[in-house]
């Protein structure tokens, strides 16, 4: 691939289906902003407590990204980062015996945990590596339950 900026709008629509989706198999009742809000993409709902998590959506197409993704707002609750891993962008072929294609991660993150990974210089990215005990967080879709709790 070249070095021109790729048109990803409708991997990241599917992505944030795809946390969607997640959320509903995970027993979470979510809904998508069908309005372009700021801040957030997906709300999560739980009526019995009457708490709502604003869920912001990341994601990145290539499986050989940098770790990392532009952040400017910060008015959600959550941000889930979704490494799509849809091939590789940066560098001709995978690495030994990596796959081109593998499934998706994703990453759960509260947003006091990942604006502490932000430079707030520039793009306002983040980089996922500077998050500690960052495994703790791919596929932990209960601090999103607990949040709503």
């Amino acid at each position: 691939m070249t070095d021109k900026k790729q048109d990803t709008k409708l991997e990241s629509e599917g992505a944030e289906f795809l946390v969607l989706g997640h959320l509903l198999i995970e027993g979470i009742s979510a809904y998508k902003a069908y309005v372009n809000f700021p801040g957030y993409d997906l709300t999560a709902v739980e009526p019995e407590t009457n708490k709502t998590a604003r869920i912001q959506v990341k994601s990145r197409w290539a499986t050989d990204y940098d770790k990392s993704f532009p952040l400017k707002n910060l008015d959600c609750d959550f941000v889930v980062h979704v490494a799509l891993n849809r091939g590789y962008r940066f560098r001709k072929k995978g690495k030994g015996d990596e796959n081109e294609i593998q499934p998706p991660d994703f990453y759960i993150f509260p947003i006091d945990i990942i604006s502490t990974a932000r430079n707030e210089k520039g793009w306002n990215k983040v980089n996922i590596r500077k998050v500690d005990a960052l495994d703790f967080y791919l596929n932990n879709w209960k601090l999103i339950k607990d949040f709503l709790k």
